[in-house]
């Protein structure tokens, strides 16, 4: 999949960051909102392994059972969710000396293919890492020259 964008992010510069947008498409307007001030924007790796996409997101400390969810929404990979503070309801009068821990609801996005769909999507989750394989997303991807006539 390619797509021609004329609209660069200023703050990513980076020769991955285009990679990654070539393969799964300009953001939305979505991907680049800050979050909450409460929520937090997990850490993600996309990586190409074959013909496959495979998505790391780190979630360490998150029921992914209750609170995670994958999903396929009009050609765009979705995981949100939320991580949830036990030690708020059990501390509340109770001062923190540091917090870097951030709690919340988040949502990441990417754009897919149109030819993916649901059955093309696993994902699963260890050592609190969310693993999501897009099966088949780079097939057929590879560029074809076209002769010039004059």
């Amino acid at each position: 999949m390619s797509t021609l964008t004329l609209w660069q992010h200023p703050f990513r510069p980076f020769d991955t960051d285009r990679w990654v947008r070539d393969v799964f498409g300009p953001a939305t307007a979505d991907d680049w909102k800050p979050g909450p001030a409460s929520g937090f924007r997990p850490a993600a790796e996309i990586t190409k392994d074959g013909d496959d996409a495979v998505v790391r997101l780190e979630l360490p400390g998150i029921d992914v059972d209750k609170d995670v969810t994958v999903e396929l929404d009009g050609g765009r990979l979705v995981v949100h969710g939320e991580r949830h503070d036990a030690h708020a309801e059990t501390e509340a009068g109770a001062n923190r000396t540091l917090r870097e821990v951030r709690y919340g609801a988040f949502r990441r996005s990417f754009a897919i293919p149109a030819h993916v769909t649901g059955d093309a999507v696993s994902a699963s989750y260890d050592a609190g890492v969310l693993t999501v394989r897009v099966a088949g997303v780079y097939a057929g991807s590879q560029p074809q020259r076209i002769a010039i006539t004059k």
